[in-house]
């Protein structure tokens, strides 16, 4: 096996007393699509912003090709390889849409105006949002909000992109075209980590499963098994508990 793209060693989070992530560890492949799943407060999307460093972990580290993100890449660096799209989308209301998806090139990779607008505009064909480029963000709905937030991670060429409940913020009617463009994203072979309540998408999209309890790492593998036959009781009673929705 190549060595991992990303590796979680022993990572912990504590805010003052509490201890909302213990002893995390595990390995992400070029071109998995690893969903993160659990309930409510069962910190997904903490494990998240550490990976990231949106969070500052309290223990243990996090390697990126091998070196330690922390120590070893600048974080414009890292967080330009290692991309992340958030459930609130995170867009500039002042900017247009195609602005969004260039300056962020333009400030991190240093990309003249021209070579940002044209890579942005390829990713916002890409996720069907090109016809907006001159809108704000305040006249599209949070599906194309989303959208957007995708293109923009997408132009500043990352090698990991992290999806924090992409969909959680959105109407249902608006979740489908949303999971479609990370659905084409899977199969395009881009490497995901995505915290989802979405059980079809993590079932049907992920090559790795990570059941989350308490702060733990309570089972680990792919779909199949993990959807059909959970070893752990506590993966047992979650899914009962939300297929049955």
């Amino acid at each position: 096996m190549t060595d991992p793209i990303l590796s979680v060693s022993h990572l912990s989070k504590r805010f003052g007393e509490h201890e909302v992530l213990t002893d995390i560890s595990f390995e992400v492949q070029q071109g998995d699509v690893v969903s993160i799943i659990g309930a409510s407060g069962s910190g997904k999307s903490t494990l998240l912003r550490c990976v990231n460093f949106l969070e500052q972990p309290s223990g243990g580290a996090v390697f990126f090709h091998g070196r330690d993100a922390d120590t070893q890449w600048s974080r414009a660096e890292y967080h330009a390889k290692v991309g992340m799209v958030f459930q609130s989308f995170n867009l500039f209301g002042n900017m247009s849409v195609l602005d969004n998806c260039a300056k962020p090139q333009q400030l991190v990779l240093k990309r003249s105006k021209a070579q940002a607008q044209a890579q942005a505009l390829a990713y916002l064909d890409k996720v069907g949002m090109a016809p907006y480029r001159d809108a704000r963000p305040s006249q599209l709905s949070g599906g194309q909000k989303q959208r957007v937030a995708i293109a923009r991670a997408l132009a500043m060429d990352p090698e990991v992109l992290l999806f924090d409940e992409p969909t959680s913020a959105l109407d249902p009617e608006m979740v489908g075209e949303v999971l479609g463009v990370m659905r084409q994203l899977a199969r395009s072979g881009l490497t995901m980590l995505v915290v989802t309540h979405e059980m079809a998408f993590a079932r049907d999209v992920s090559s790795r499963v990570l059941f989350m309890d308490g702060g733990l790492i309570v089972e680990d593998g792919p779909p199949q098994q993990l959807f059909v036959s959970p070893q752990q009781p506590r993966t047992r009673e979650f899914l009962r508990r939300v297929l049955e929705k």
